[in-house]
């Protein structure tokens, strides 16, 4: 693997750190209000106990209550050693402010969006899941939803939350506390997965599935009867101590026991996810990790042949592959900034069928516009038995056309002063700035954006069918950051 290669294939996805603690002033003469470091733009998430712990999630489920009104809140939890007594206590305080909480116990961040939107029409207008997906295992979060499976981010209520609890501006506990009710989804979860696809028409594929000792295995148990697949299941079992280490195919030794299992059994493809699974990733029959933006490119074309003509979301990081192949199978590509929150909304906004990002999260307007990390793998089998051919196949005039450097990140101390430099050395470029800068060429382009959460620059280059010039683009760019231009 060449340098460029292993540095895109050991990087985090996502860094966390306790250095996004917000300072909020409330006025002239009142005092300032700091922001607990748990509290991220988009969810929560922090160490266990020193950032989050049960008093605290308990004033989390009183200021989320209180902020949104809520009557009915549906709650869940992965795997984690501290989830328990996270949910116990975030469910005790929803209950105080009197909401009615139906808690679905183990289960996956989809599961809750799942809930949330199709339970809306019985009184269900929130929803909160207890992960920390593939942070360390000492690390634990929330993320929340309202009605209709709406995300929750810091502009559209966290940050109120967490100003209510720091000026202990909760309300006091009713007299009458919220009921508690534990039910099972799953069925009505699985249900609704299978109508993606016609099980009568998949053929009997042989599948690695990785669920990294997370959530993701219970679903795979429950929808092996009506699919005719062999799965070959590594690291099955739901277990907080992460035995084979937190579950992150992104990781570079994690990739390579999946690529070996494949490669070993000669299975049809292997499929990993993180802790909570809405994320999903692909490995090709001979053991290869497949870009995830390419995936994107495979659902967009089978969606649009459920809707055609509907638009189609993409992430600003990488573009070309997405645009081609929507614009061919007649739908309408439409660039939106990267980030969950984000696209949701703009879903919403542009009714789109379907949105995906470069680093797996996949969001389907049937499934209330939210991501899930099951619906992407299930259509790519369907994609495999109804086409004859290989994944490797389905991918690789792709990969030649548009070759790509993956994300590459940089810890730097002045991330917009690097940007403005990179930007003067290639300012005969076309620039677009949905998301950070794109600079493009005829023969290639790259976008460089900054970490929401800390002080790191993402670099993502591509070229059209010139691997040699992604490659040296992608050193010259890095050379200008190392250097801090």
């Amino acid at each position: 693997m060449d340098v460029v290669g292993v540095l895109l294939n050991s990087y985090e996805l996502i860094l966390e750190s306790s250095e996004y603690n917000q300072v909020q002033s409330k006025g002239k003469g009142k005092m300032e209000l700091t922001i607990p470091p748990c509290f991220k733009p988009y969810d929560i998430r922090g160490r266990v106990p020193d950032e989050l712990n049960a008093e605290l999630a308990a004033k989390i489920g009183r200021a989320f209550a209180t902020v949104f009104k809520l009557k009915k809140v549906v709650v869940g939890r992965d795997i984690r050693l501290s989830s328990e007594e996270i949910v116990s206590a975030l469910a005790a305080g929803l209950q105080d402010t009197g909401v009615e909480v139906l808690d679905l116990g183990l289960c996956g961040t989809e599961e809750i969006y799942h809930a949330a939107f199709s339970m809306e029409k019985s009184g269900v207008d929130g929803g909160v899941i207890v992960t920390a997906s593939h942070n360390p295992a000492d690390y634990n979060g929330m993320k929340f939803v309202i009605r209709g499976a709406r995300p929750v981010t810091e502009d559209s209520g966290l940050k109120e939350m967490a100003e209510m609890i720091v000026s202990d501006a909760l309300p006091p506990k009713q007299e009458k506390a919220g009921k508690i009710k534990n039910i099972n989804n799953k069925e009505k979860y699985i249900e609704h997965l299978l109508t993606y696809i016609d099980t009568e028409k998949l053929k009997p594929l042989k599948i690695v599935v990785n669920s990294g000792n997370g959530c993701a295995g219970a679903v795979i148990d429950l929808l092996e009867p009506y699919l005719p697949f062999t799965f070959i299941k590594m690291h099955h079992q739901p277990d907080g101590n992460f035995p084979n280490g937190v579950p992150n195919p992104l990781l570079l030794e994690n990739r390579e026991e999946t690529a070996e299992m494949v490669k070993k059994y000669g299975a049809d493809m292997g499929i990993g996810w993180d802790g909570d699974f809405d994320r999903c990733f692909f490995w090709d029959e001979k053991g290869e990790f497949i870009e995830g933006y390419y995936i994107v490119g495979l659902l967009a074309v089978e969606m649009l042949k459920k809707a055609v003509g509907a638009k189609i979301l993409y992430d600003p990081r990488l573009i070309w592959n997405s645009e081609e192949l929507i614009r061919e199978a007649g739908g309408v590509p439409v660039m939106t900034r990267t980030g969950h929150a984000f696209i949701k909304e703009r879903m919403r906004q542009e009714d789109a069928v379907y949105g995906g990002e470069m680093s797996a999260h996949h969001y389907f307007r049937d499934f209330g516009y939210c991501d899930s990390g099951m619906i992407p793998w299930l259509l790519i089998a369907a994609l495999l038995s109804k086409c004859g051919v290989n994944l490797s196949e389905l991918v690789a005039d792709r990969v030649a056309a548009f070759p790509v450097s993956g994300e590459i990140n940089n810890r730097v101390d002045d991330p917009d002063a690097i940007i403005a430099g990179v930007e003067r050395a290639y300012s005969e470029g076309s620039r677009e700035y949905t998301d950070g800068v794109s600079i493009a060429f005829p023969d290639f382009r790259f976008n460089i954006r900054k970490s929401n959460t800390e002080p790191l620059l993402r670099l993502n280059v591509e070229s059209r069918g010139d691997v040699k010039l992604m490659r040296e683009k992608t050193e010259d760019i890095l050379r200008l950051i190392r250097n801090k231009v």
